[in-house]
């Protein structure tokens, strides 16, 4: 049971982000701004959803990619966070699974996932 003072407080924190629905197995490209000084930018990360966790502010998700020299990079975001500029979903994949740790031990064509296409 949370306080009411804190659930008043998280709510006013979601309520002015409009966040896509997405989930496990989705290609999502995310814009995330960077301050390098007292210059901004935003960067690009663009992989699969691995898995969502977590409920109200709280609420994180896991985005791998294939970097050089095929090396897998995972990166966890919450996702009100103020770095997270924009979410894009680009591919909505078909999995049967909630977290997709397994796509850690695949290579090359194993490691696709199906598009969902209804």
């Amino acid at each position: 049971m949370k306080n009411r003072y804190i659930e008043s407080f998280e709510k006013a924190q979601i309520k002015d982000k409009q966040v896509p629905s997405f989930k496990a197995g989705d290609t999502i490209k995310l814009g995330i701004r960077i301050v390098e000084g007292d210059k901004t930018r935003i960067q690009n990360f663009e992989g699969v959803c691995i898995c969502i966790r977590g409920n109200g502010v709280g609420k994180t998700f896991t985005v791998r990619k294939i970097g050089a020299n095929n090396i897998g990079v995972e990166k966890t975001f919450p996702l009100y966070s103020e770095s997270l500029e924009s979410i894009n979903v680009l591919r909505v994949g078909r999995v049967r699974r909630a977290r997709l740790y397994y796509l850690r031990d695949r290579k090359g064509k194993a490691a696709r996932i199906k598009e969902d296409r209804s």
